[in-house]
């Protein structure tokens, strides 16, 4: 990106015009060079390097600029004119840049600028264009010196419309209908020779509700992975402030009725076969429909240990018997405990798998009276091992495609998951070039 911005810039880059006299012993030929404009601007890929404190250092070797102009002449009333092509070859620039933080955004500015600038080739043409050739050493130099000036400008320029996308990113992002990711930067970046490290607050918030989640960040240190470009790394914080925010945007609850159960289910929503077992629903509400709430009652929480996911879901199930018409009665609330324990991986996408650990049912209330709830606990178990996770794991065992940087991809990517954190190690490659 940076390269295709100095290389925009020193296109755009205005030359002023060469004036000038020649003594030919019997007057004066004036002279003058004008409309000089460049059309080709070839430059290699810039090195950088991190400069230790301060941000990256960027080196253009090589480059090269072809310049198109004309030039016209006067001697007395004489005048005659033509066209000029100028190439410049072996330009040098060496440019320093400081990275910092600019309320949460990443900064970039100049420090540094120096640009040398190799050998000139001038080629006339119309004219008596010959009239010019025992003078090109002379214009060579003085426009040499006029396109080194230009370049260190033209590259200042570039930085500060490279500056001017990074303030307008964004760092409240909305992520759907009900939550937004907040990415401030919480420091300046940290540069040393081999790497530069963004320390981002990375946080969800509900849409409708913002607030903090009853919980805090952990410190956590990502290991440093020399055979990798890049490094991302999210804690359980910024996981669990997302099941935060979908919880208090009202996000995490869902009506089930009786048509969204499967067809070979051996238990469908209706006081007839629930009373089975709760027995008072048959002589209390015959042969009616049932409706269920099942909500989470509490923020669902996400842990990270050595190569393992483990999710705590809290929820509850509100029943309700459907009167003919369409009027709810409340029957029982189930509080129900789960933990699920998985896995994830980087093939080609992120994959992973998961399996319940625990699945407990408890009687939280009831307009009915109390009854036992151990067989709807195993049915329970039954109905997640045999139509939740396979739905789940079908899922995950495609995949989902890793996000990525407009105009790049990630390639080689590896998933690690520590205590409190998992990091993604991956090489980026240039979408256009492969490289």
């Amino acid at each position: 990106m940076l390269s295709v911005q100095i290389q925009s810039k020193l296109k755009s880059t205005e030359i002023p015009e060469v004036r000038g006299g020649v003594d030919i012993k019997i007057g004066t030929v004036y002279y003058v060079l004008s409309n000089m404009r460049v059309v080709q601007c070839s430059m290699p890929d810039p090195s950088l390097v991190f400069v230790e404190g301060t941000g990256v250092s960027v080196e253009v070797s090589q480059l090269t600029l072809a310049i198109n102009g004309n030039w016209a002449t006067q001697f007395g009333i004489i005048h005659d004119g033509g066209s000029f092509d100028l190439a410049v070859y072996n330009i040098h620039i060496y440019t320093l840049l400081q990275l910092a933080d600019d309320a949460g955004r990443l900064s970039i500015t100049t420090v540094q600028c120096s640009a040398n600038v190799g050998d000139v080739n001038i080629q006339f043409h119309g004219g008596a264009s010959i009239f010019f050739k025992p003078f090109i050493s002379a214009f060579s130099g003085q426009i040499s010196e006029m396109i080194r000036e230009k370049i260190c400008p033209a590259i200042q320029q570039a930085i500060i419309g490279l500056e001017t996308t990074l303030q307008e990113i964004p760092v409240n992002i909305p992520v759907g209908q009900y939550i937004s990711l907040s990415i401030p930067l919480t420091s300046s970046p940290a540069v040393t020779e081999q790497s530069f490290e963004l320390d981002i607050k990375g946080e969800f918030y509900s849409r409708s509700s913002p607030s903090e989640p009853p919980f805090s960040a952990s410190v956590f240190d990502v290991p440093y992975a020399e055979n990798y470009m890049l490094s991302v790394a999210a804690s359980e914080f910024l996981v669990n402030s997302a099941a935060y925010a979908f919880l208090s945007s009202g996000a995490l609850q869902i009506n089930i009725t009786d048509d969204m159960i499967p067809k070979i289910s051996p238990i469908h929503l209706n006081t007839s076969q629930f009373g089975a077992f709760v027995p008072q629903l048959r002589t209390l509400y015959p042969n009616m429909e049932m409706q269920v709430l099942l909500y989470a009652s509490e923020t669902p929480l996400f842990s990270f240990s050595s190569g393992v996911i483990d999710i705590h879901v809290p929820a509850a199930a509100k029943f309700s018997a459907v009167k003919p018409d369409g009027t709810l009665v409340p029957l029982f609330r189930l509080d129900v405990d789960g933990s699920f324990s998985g896995s994830a991986r980087i093939d080609q996408n992120l994959t992973g798998a998961f399996q319940l650990k625990n699945l407990t049912l408890t009687l939280g209330s009831s307009e009915i009276g109390d009854f036992k709830t151990d067989t709807l606990e195993q049915m329970a178990v039954m109905a997640v091992k045999m139509f939740v996770l396979p739905k789940l794991d079908a899922a995950l065992k495609a995949g989902f495609p890793l996000p990525t940087l407009k105009g790049f991809s990630l390639i080689n990517s590896q998933l690690l998951i520590k205590n409190g954190f998992v990091a993604i190690f991956t090489d980026v490659q240039d979408s256009l070039t492969g490289l």
